[in-house]
């Protein structure tokens, strides 16, 4: 059983066909709808589509003008992009643990993180559960901008609000095993005009027009380019699969909530923990990551692949990659739920058309081999004693 199995069929194949036979391979008209359709969606004015989550936060962060000299705080329990693609543009992330029940950013510890020298914050809706946008505001003042991490994020909702509605952006990701997916690209939504124009240019070398404005109305319109930018379009080849997953995102949701709801049942008893979901929260259940104590997580994966039950592990604590643990300027002892969690988290298979016979195995292989190693010396120790 894989860890994911996409759900695109031939009608993908058809919309790629009809790409094929205009004139547009690359941004074009195409990608235009697709933008219509998330800005209807997420109750935004703007939305950009990009060649990935990474290439959005770059192209992001140069619209903000930030870079040399600037700190962004990011929490220590994300993908390792969120804290790249700071490094990327000359600034400097710091890093802020995250909560021991929910693994979402410590507003707490945002605030005092905060300095003078302080552009914008990366909170991440981790595995599907937004971050409080208005709380972590009220931490971090008008000044620091909100550039909310959303790959995981799509469909999720906080307070009856959506990504991109209270944060100054929001970056999404539609890599092979996103909720939404054409195999790698994003998005960028915001309500801000002046942002949104500036990310124009900086999505295309800086270029103030692209493909489809330079010809426009039949003949070639002159370009220029008046600030640094990256390359970071979507082609309409892409593009033209996203839209019908979108009209369908709702009802997949529930799909994954309903197995996720199935797995929590089957895990109740058992030694293993999960993240919590707040109330206030609608997950958009991408993932379902669990902690297996005892320092038995890697043992756990290797019965997982030997059953052929794809699993892996999402993630470990940034900090603790060679890239940030050998930064001097990092203090390792900072990030201990993170830490922890990292050890010993691994994520178990989620998606649409997983059937009720591949959940039993997955469940069964859980609780009938993993959990009965746990009771060995030290093994129940839970992740809470930290």
């Amino acid at each position: 059983m894989p860890f994911y199995r996409h759900a695109l069929a031939g009608d993908a194949a058809a919309s790629i066909a009809q790409v094929l036979e205009s004139p547009f391979l690359t941004t074009g008209p195409r990608a235009a709808e697709v933008e219509k359709q998330i800005c209807q969606f997420f109750d935004v004015a703007f939305a950009k589509l990009t060649s990935s989550w990474t290439q959005g936060a770059v192209a992001t962060l140069l619209a903000l003008d930030i870079g040399p000299g600037d700190e962004v705080i990011v929490p220590a329990m994300t993908f390792v992009a969120t804290s790249n693609v700071v490094k990327q543009v000359g600034a400097t992330p710091v890093f802020v643990d995250v909560d021991p029940d929910t693994l979402l950013i410590d507003i707490a510890l945002t605030r005092a993180a905060v300095t003078s020298r302080t552009k914008a914050v990366i909170p991440v809706h981790l595995y599907g559960q937004m971050v409080d946008i208005p709380a972590l505001r009220e931490a971090v003042g008008p000044d620091v901008a909100i550039i909310e991490d959303a790959a995981h994020c799509f469909e999720g909702m906080r307070n009856g609000r959506r990504p991109g509605q209270d944060g100054d952006v929001a970056i999404f990701s539609f890599y092979a095993t996103k909720n939404v997916t054409c195999g790698e690209g994003g998005a960028i939504i915001t309500n801000n005009a002046r942002l949104a124009r500036t990310l124009v240019q900086t999505t295309l070398h800086g270029m103030s027009a692209g493909a489809a404005k330079r010809f426009e109305g039949g003949r070639y319109n002159h370009w220029d380019v008046a600030r640094l930018g990256i390359k970071a379009n979507l082609p309409d080849l892409l593009a033209v699969l996203l839209g019908p997953q979108i009209t369908k995102v709702e009802e997949r949701r529930r799909e994954r909530q309903a197995i996720a709801e199935r797995y929590t049942d089957r895990l109740a008893q058992t030694p293993l923990e999960i993240p919590r979901i707040d109330n206030a929260s609608v997950s958009a259940y991408h993932l379902f990551p669990i902690f297996v104590p005892g320092g038995k997580r890697d043992l756990a994966l290797q019965i997982l692949s030997e059953r052929e039950v794809g699993a892996t592990v999402n993630y470990r604590s940034v900090t603790e990659l060679t890239l940030y643990k050998n930064d001097p300027m990092i203090n390792q002892q900072s990030f201990p739920h993170s830490t922890i969690w990292g050890e010993g988290t691994l994520t178990l298979p989620l998606f649409p058309g997983l059937t009720a016979a591949e959940q039993d195995l997955v469940c069964d292989v859980v609780v009938d081999e993993i959990v009965p190693l746990l009771s060995t010396n030290g093994g129940a120790t839970k992740r809470g004693v930290i």
